[in-house]
């Protein structure tokens, strides 16, 4: 438990900073209501348009993990959100639409995982192939036009609400944690590490890399279904053109500040999710403060870029020794230099 917390600490006070520094402009940022049996504010705010990336985020902390990148999860969005779409406005039940768009997400994911474990294509240039095919994928199912839906079951998973809480916010949060839950209790995590570190080794210590591979991408796949369902159930439509766009990049930036390298190895779920988290309340308080539209993604950019520098190892490497070559220093200091009390 307290490795886990001293993993994630950096995360943490990044968060906290934030939500201080938006509280700051808009001071009413964390107050919450209860409003017809539901809460409301803008922190339930975050957490609900957070769900979209933070699910994305889960699978692609995995892939990262085996040092693959998955550049197609905004595309598998949109196309599972335009067969959870379709399926609804063709007579099927709620039951067999999710499967549907889960169904689609998981090949998704199936195609990716084999172009990468058997074809032996670089990650970065095989989801890039479905990143730049898919959309039109989704278009074809959705015939070019935006497919709307009236169905009250699946519109829940998008703008409903489990004991007061978004449902957007319970998928993502229940999905992390089993995730996480499943890496951590079995040996699941260790090897896909293993495989992130050395893949031949792995695979001379017996690990089957190739299926733990596809499985991976598999994951994430399921992952971006999800999401897609969410973006769907939200606008009770399908948007080829604009479910998911770039929000592949929100993913993987999430990874990079949780602290998980792009070189694959040790990966932590919790402080993917506390990267994801962060990104939202940079929109959300960007939006909140009142600055011009146009400044929104210069701010968010710059925003990140002070996170990610004061996250370095490095600078946190040559913090650590400058403080050890001023305590020598001092040390060598003659007891009349020093300060009274010193």
């Amino acid at each position: 438990m307290m490795t886990t917390l001293r993993r994630i600490l950096p995360q943490l006070v990044t968060l906290a900073a934030l939500v201080a520094l938006v509280t700051l402009f808009f001071p009413d940022f964390l107050k919450i209501e209860i409003v017809d049996g539901r809460f409301v504010g803008p922190v339930m705010d975050v957490l609900k348009r957070g769900a979209q990336v933070g699910l994305l985020t889960v699978g692609m902390t995995l892939v990262i993990a085996t040092r693959g990148i998955d550049l197609s999860v905004g595309t598998v969005m949109a196309i599972a959100g335009a067969v959870a779409a379709w399926s609804i406005t063709h007579g099927a039940t709620l039951g067999e639409t999710l499967a549907l768009a889960l169904l689609a997400g998981g090949a998704a994911g199936l195609w990716n995982g084999c172009l990468v474990a058997f074809v032996g294509i670089q990650p970065i240039v095989a989801t890039l192939i479905l990143m730049t095919s898919g959309r039109g994928i989704a278009q074809l199912v959705t015939e070019g036009r935006i497919l709307t839906f009236s169905n009250e079951g699946l519109a829940f998973f998008g703008s409903g609400n489990l004991f007061g809480i978004p449902t957007p916010a319970v998928i993502w949060f229940a999905t992390a944690l089993g995730i996480a839950l499943l890496m951590r209790r079995t040996a699941l995590g260790l090897l896909i590490e293993a495989v992130g570190v050395n893949r031949s080794a792995s695979a001379l210590a017996g690990v089957n890399s190739t299926i733990l591979l596809i499985a991976v991408y598999v994951a994430s796949g399921l992952c971006a279904g999800l999401a897609g369902i969410i973006s769907a159930a939200d606008i009770r439509g399908a948007d080829a053109n604009n479910a998911g766009l770039w929000l592949e990049l929100d993913a993987i930036l999430a990874v990079v500040i949780g602290g998980n390298s792009l070189l694959g190895g040790r990966f932590s779920i919790a402080a993917s999710l506390l990267g994801a988290l962060i990104i939202q309340t940079i929109n959300t308080g960007i939006l909140l403060a009142g600055f011009p539209s146009e400044y929104n993604l210069v701010i968010k950019a710059g925003l990140v870029l002070i996170i990610l520098v004061l996250q370095s190892p490095n600078l946190a490497h040559q913090w650590h020794g400058l403080k050890g070559a001023i305590r020598d220093r001092r040390a060598e200091l003659p007891l009349s230099v020093k300060a009274p009390g010193q």
